[in-house]
């Protein structure tokens, strides 16, 4: 039985990762973290700091915020634990905090761990290849209490057009008089509302035709069964970084 600490454990990522957890035959949530207030939890230790936890972890899950990488790194490095970091709006010291990480231990990071936004992000990668000279644009919508903008996968969508045309740069949404729109834009704009779980379109527009790809997230399920099951292809291996391709490609 794999033993899985859940990092932001009281929030609703949190909750959904041990709910499809309590289903599961091959691996268990044994205990969590989180900042929240009430840890109160009969059944489930949630801890407000890595140094309380007294249970053995075979690997972590975090879908919290940045400000818990460091320690959630401090921790997985100390007891050579794999890490499934599930959290948005890294910044560049963040990635390095990572990336460091991975030197000690195995650590799967994504931004979005729908397999479907992954295979989405393939197809865009396949369709930018073919479709030279077409305008593209970047439209992503969810709920109104998301901090962060544009959301990771707008960032991973736009990262894969710009895997084949590294000339291109990031416009974010427009207003006013900007003039025409330029040749190397990729557009990326930002929808905020309701409880969107979150939509992604990617808009290839040319001469008088345009190509459409789009996903939507129905419910918050999709990401915690990516997060288990990215927890599960990291057990037994090697350090490293490793992404949804890995998983995919499995």
């Amino acid at each position: 039985m794999i033993k899985i600490l859940i990092c932001g454990a009281k929030g609703k990522m949190g909750a959904k990762v041990k709910e499809i957890l309590n289903g599961d035959a091959s691996a268990t949530a044994v205990c969590g973290v989180d900042i929240a207030e009430d840890l109160s939890d009969k059944n489930f230790p949630v801890y407000a700091d890595f140094k309380s936890v007294k249970e053995n972890v075979d690997v972590v899950i975090d879908f919290s915020s940045p400000k818990s990488l460091p320690f959630i790194a401090e921790y997985c490095a100390k007891n050579a634990v794999p890490a499934v970091l599930c959290s948005t709006g890294y910044s560049e010291e963040d990635i390095k905090t990572a990336n460091e990480l991975s030197e000690k231990t195995a650590v799967f990071r994504s931004a979005n761990m729908s397999l479907g936004v992954n295979v989405l992000i393939n197809a865009v990668k396949a369709a930018a290849k073919n479709l030279y000279g077409f305008d593209i644009e970047i439209i992503e919508k969810h709920h109104n209490a998301k901090k962060d903008a544009p959301s990771g996968t707008a960032v991973m969508l736009a990262d894969a057009v710009k895997s084949v045309y590294p000339e291109k740069t990031e416009v974010y949404g427009r207003h006013g008089i900007v003039g025409a729109r330029k040749e190397n834009e990729i557009g990326i704009h930002s929808v905020r509302g309701g409880t969107i779980v979150g939509e992604h379109q990617v808009i290839f527009a040319g001469k008088d035709e345009t190509l459409t790809f789009s996903h939507e997230a129905i419910s918050r399920g999709v990401f915690a069964e990516g997060a288990v099951k990215a927890a599960k292809f990291l057990i037994g291996k090697g350090a490293g970084r490793y992404d949804m391709n890995d998983l995919l490609n499995s």
